[in-house]
């Protein structure tokens, strides 16, 4: 998979801004993912309980990574600092499990 984020964002950590990002700005209860479209590599964010793979998605794919954004998930260890518990995120991603999960995509 690190392969494709460099292709398709040019750096991990250009990868991880794009997703900080559509955490960061999704108002309210939501998701961010990385997910794949047509074999690229694209981050996305969706509302509530939405998620790539619904037919209401914006931006349809097979997700690959996932954030919880909803409130509950982050108030206990966080209080109102969704931008902490994002940054916090990528020191506990299974990047074995998005590799294998890439490759069934």
């Amino acid at each position: 998979v690190l392969a494709a984020i460099q292709r398709d964002f040019g750096s991990l950590e250009a990868m991880q801004t794009a997703f900080n990002t559509a955490a960061g700005s999704r108002l309210g209860s939501g998701w961010a993912w990385v997910s794949v479209q047509n074999g690229k590599l694209k981050v996305t964010s969706t509302p509530n309980q939405d998620n790539p793979l619904m037919d209401v998605a914006p931006d349809q794919g097979t997700p690959i990574l996932g954030l919880d954004v909803w409130e509950h998930a982050y108030y206990l260890n966080y209080q109102n600092r969704r931008p902490d518990y994002v940054k916090a995120f990528w020191n506990v991603v299974n990047w074995n499990k998005v590799d294998e999960l890439f490759g069934k995509a």
